[in-house]
């Protein structure tokens, strides 16, 4: 591939297996991502952050653009350019960084989608709020499944996260295998979907993977994360000791957190309700998919005001101090449903994303005020928050039973990915390459990469 090439001309031969990261790597969010093989491309996911700058902060540290965008996603034009080239995008899972950008740039490529039940269920209920209802084909793939799209043999891979039906990878084409690892982590209890399986994965051991690419967030964290069991029995714990009424902010895809904080209602005599579109809009999901419990209650929202406050237990949205959100709404007395009171308290069920900390803190300041006690989860005695994504020790058994040929890490800032690669190579991994959205990583037939082969921007779907 001769410098000279223009963007248009960037097609992979039959002998090329590349991937080329659009949004993702090198940040925490908006992911988009493409493998390129015999003349056509793969688009996995298609996300969006929020609360953002056009400026990648990786690309130039000094920039003081303080201009931000409701909703930002990766510039997609490369692929755009191209579509006739493009295969097909497929859904790892329904988390917003993966699948939020996906109605607003579809009619920009035109291509089928594939996504499990539960991703698929969130994915129409966005293309209907975007009028794109019957003009987008999306394939329903379950979960074990093998479909093979353009030149590429994808397998679906069960493995755990934060959200029902969360998938890997498995690419194959006659280049070669990768392993797309998307969100992961090793839960052996999760409150939904089945425990981790080491075995699936051991299995990988003996296929001669070309590449792992994999997640990077919690590479910096030592050890492992904790069960989503676990934190239910934190929780647990905390609201039985609460006076007043409770108020658990967490995110709020997080079903498994919703079903643990309904079942802990039920076992504390509490009315459970939910504040906030997003919340309202995940227990549909889940409801619809089988994920909800028929025995779990959820009242009205309207009700909670006439509750006893030591009957009542509520998951507001707002954990990162969103102005906008239902728990800012409480915080200054703006929630149309009830007022919080000096002996209520609030526990953030969450952590603070990277570039939040000013806004949950001056949330945490305006509840304080009110007297509201304030249980944060890095101040908590019990585990109140588990993580969706895998630490040091979490990669280290992930590379050592897979044994690929490379390493590739995706999904984090730089400092997160430069520990992953770090982990790779102390399992023996020999080749790991460090990079940013617009590299082009070749996988095969030889090992290597070209920075910045690509323009790789950011477009503002939505400004405040």
């Amino acid at each position: 591939m001769s410098k000279e090439n223009t963007i248009s001309a960037l097609v992979p031969g039959d002998a090329d297996f590349w991937f080329l990261p659009l949004g993702g790597t090198g940040e925490i969010g908006m992911n988009l991502n493409l493998y390129g093989h015999a003349g056509q491309w793969l688009m996995v996911d298609c996300g969006v952050t929020f609360d953002e700058s056009l400026q990648a902060p990786y690309l130039d540290n000094t920039a003081t653009t303080t201009d931000k965008h409701s909703i930002v996603a990766p510039d997609p034009a490369f692929i755009v350019e191209q579509r006739e080239r493009l295969a097909g995008l497929v859904l790892t899972h329904g988390h917003e960084d993966h699948i939020g950008a996906v109605a607003a740039l579809w009619p920009r490529l035109r291509c089928p989608v594939y996504a499990t039940p539960f991703t698929a269920e969130i994915l129409y209920r966005k293309l209907g709020q975007a009028g794109l209802v019957g003009k987008v084909p999306v394939q329903v793939v379950n979960p074990d499944d093998n479909v093979k799209v353009g030149p590429f043999v994808l397998s679906w891979l069960d493995i755990t996260h934060s959200i029902p039906e969360p998938q890997a990878l498995l690419i194959a084409t006659d280049a070669g295998t990768v392993l797309h690892t998307a969100d992961w982590k090793i839960d052996a209890q999760p409150i939904t979907g089945k425990p981790f399986d080491a075995a699936l994965y051991r299995e990988l051991g003996q296929q001669n993977l070309l590449a792992l690419v994999g997640d990077s967030t919690n590479a910096l964290k030592p050890g492992f994360s904790i069960s989503e069991r676990i934190c239910a029995e934190g929780l647990s714990t905390l609201i039985r000791q609460c006076p007043g009424r409770v108020v658990v902010s967490c995110f709020g895809s997080n079903v498994a957190r919703l079903i643990s904080i309904a079942r802990i209602a039920q076992k504390t005599g509490r009315y459970l309700g939910l504040l906030g579109r997003s919340l309202e809009n995940m227990l549909g999901v889940a409801r619809k998919t089988g994920y909800w419990p028929e025995d779990l209650e959820i009242i009205d929202r309207q009700h909670l005001g006439y509750l006893p406050p030591n009957e009542v237990l509520v998951v507001a949205t707002g954990s990162q101090g969103e102005s906008r959100a239902a728990l800012n709404r409480l915080a200054i007395d703006g929630s149309p449903y009830f007022e919080l009171a000096e002996g209520d308290t609030v526990i953030f069920s969450s952590i603070v994303i990277p570039g939040n900390e000013t806004a949950v803190e001056r949330l945490t300041e305006k509840l304080k005020k009110k007297k509201i006690n304030v249980i944060q989860s890095e101040h908590s005695e019990v585990p109140i928050h588990a993580s969706g994504h895998p630490c040091a020790e979490e990669l280290k058994l992930m590379y050592q039973w897979t044994k690929p040929g490379m390493a590739i890490p995706v999904h984090g800032e730089p400092e997160h990915l430069q520990a992953h690669a770090d982990i790779a190579r102390s399992m023996g991994i020999r080749r790991t390459y460090v990079g940013r959205n617009g590299d082009l990583y070749l996988l095969a037939p030889q090992p290597g990469i070209r920075r910045q082969r690509v323009p790789a921007g950011r477009i503002a779907l939505t400004q405040r």
